[in-house]
């Protein structure tokens, strides 16, 4: 079977779709060529209906001028409905429903801003999308691509470089030091200590780090060298202080004795801390840190004391000069390592990437995990940025200029609206040719030899 002209515009049109990433000048040649086999189809009409005034008169040459006259209709009727989108058309009466994107930029930029929101960055769509997609084994298959593992590394490494130019900038380096000023002048440095403190021990939190430090000192003290290391001083003292006791007694056998009772001394009394949570050190410690954090919120000496840390970390010409000499030594590192094609920060950053890779690769759970988290993310920030994405672009849109607005949306989609003239067209030749089989359905079949 044949395909219809019908059929063919539409094929086209799916064969040759407009790149919206090509160049504009490519816009404007596909834009220009598909009107030019538009316009030629109506030309080709005009002239078939012109011809059937030449030809001798007979029921094939009126079949022929209707469908010509049908076909002229329908390509003038889609011309206009197409030309109107995009221009003006100075006719009677109905020229103000024409040029309908420039007339209605606002309301069309409104209209889909709101349809990405709602349609696209709603939290249904985002968590659907996820879940389609599995995002943590897409993450994990290809961080465990080496390629794709030196790739972010690199990545990285030219965001840190240009990071390092832009914070280079003389008037940046000034504005960063200025902030930092202003905001060291509005901290109060001792009731932040206090809150610092406040937190540290909020219901006992210090204790389990004591218990550690407790237990690392009992294994310490337990040690061979420990002892040595006791027993050796006090020999030094013995020495130091009793030179004539040092030289009559026995001084390896008493430091060595001294030793094991000073140390089991000390492991015994690390060891009774350790075991009582009532130890009194233990209370003892307690309300040390709690008349601190009092001292630090309420007493003046120590308020004193933090203005003049303030004043200091503000002010001070040496602590600024080493400060700046500690960055410009980071910053000259960082830059020569950056511009080293192995990298240390981009094989580091690839080593991470790599790694993360293979964890998520090798355990389902966390891969489950990370999927119903970012599910979690995409419905609690969806709303809030799908709104701010909806603003930018209805914003966006008012800014643009009416009839480049519509010139741009014609060169993006006009070749396609071209086919609806060549459809129209040929439509309209197809119901100009059943129209004129009804009504000349008796002479037709006559002439077929009926009746």
């Amino acid at each position: 079977m044949q395909a219809s002209p019908l059929d063919s515009a539409s094929a086209d049109a799916a064969a040759s779709p407009l790149d919206p990433l090509s160049p504009p000048d490519s816009h404007a040649r596909q834009l220009a060529r598909a009107k030019r086999q538009a316009t030629g189809l109506l030309l080709a009409v005009v002239a078939v209906f012109i011809l059937t005034y030449f030809l001798p008169p007979g029921l094939a040459v009126s079949c022929l001028r209707a469908v010509a006259e049908a076909a002229m209709v329908g390509a003038l009727a889609d011309w206009f409905a197409v030309s109107a989108l995009f221009r003006r058309i100075p006719l009677p009466l109905v020229s103000r429903h024409t040029d309908i994107i420039a007339r209605n930029k606002d309301r069309i930029g409104g209209n889909l801003a709101g349809f990405v929101r709602d349609k696209f960055l709603d939290a249904p769509s985002l968590v659907g999308l996820i879940r389609q997609h599995d995002p943590a084994s897409m993450l994990a298959q290809w961080l465990t691509a080496p390629a794709n593992a030196q790739l972010l590394g690199r990545q990285v490494g030219r965001l840190a470089l240009t990071a390092l130019d832009t914070v280079e900038d003389a008037k940046i380096q000034a504005f960063l030091a200025n902030a930092v000023r202003t905001l060291i002048g509005q901290i109060d440095v001792s009731r932040s200590m206090a809150s610092v403190l406040g937190a540290l021990t909020h219901e006992g939190r210090h204790q389990a780090l004591l218990d550690a430090l407790l237990a690392r000192l009992a294994e310490k003290v337990r040690t061979p060298e420990t002892r040595e290391f006791v027993a050796d001083t006090l020999v030094q003292w013995l020495r130091r202080e009793h030179p004539l006791k040092q030289k009559m007694l026995p001084t390896d056998w008493l430091s060595g004795k001294g030793a094991g009772a000073i140390t089991h001394a000390v492991d015994t009394l690390l060891k009774a801390i350790a075991e009582d949570p009532r130890h009194e050190l233990r209370e003892a410690l307690d309300g040390a840190v709690a008349r601190l954090i009092e001292q630090l919120k309420n007493d003046p000496e120590w308020a004193r004391r933090g203005e003049q840390v303030r004043g200091y970390l503000q002010d001070d010409a040496l602590l600024g000069q080493y400060v700046g000499q500690l960055w410009n030594d980071l910053r000259r590192r960082l830059r020569e390592d950056l511009a080293d094609e192995n990298s240390q920060l981009a094989r580091r950053v690839a080593g991470m990437g790599q790694w993360l890779g293979m964890s998520l690769a090798g355990d389902a759970a966390l891969r489950v995990r990370l999927n119903v988290r970012l599910e979690l993310w995409a419905a609690t920030f969806a709303p809030d940025v799908a709104q701010s994405v909806a603003q930018h672009i209805h914003a966006t849109v008012q800014r643009w200029d009416a009839a480049e607005t519509a010139r741009l949306v014609e060169l993006h989609i006009g070749p396609d609206l071209q086919y609806i003239r060549i459809n129209g067209t040929v439509v309209g030749g197809l119901i100009g040719l059943v129209l004129f089989g009804i009504s000349h359905a008796r002479a037709l079949w006559l002439a077929t030899g009926g009746g």
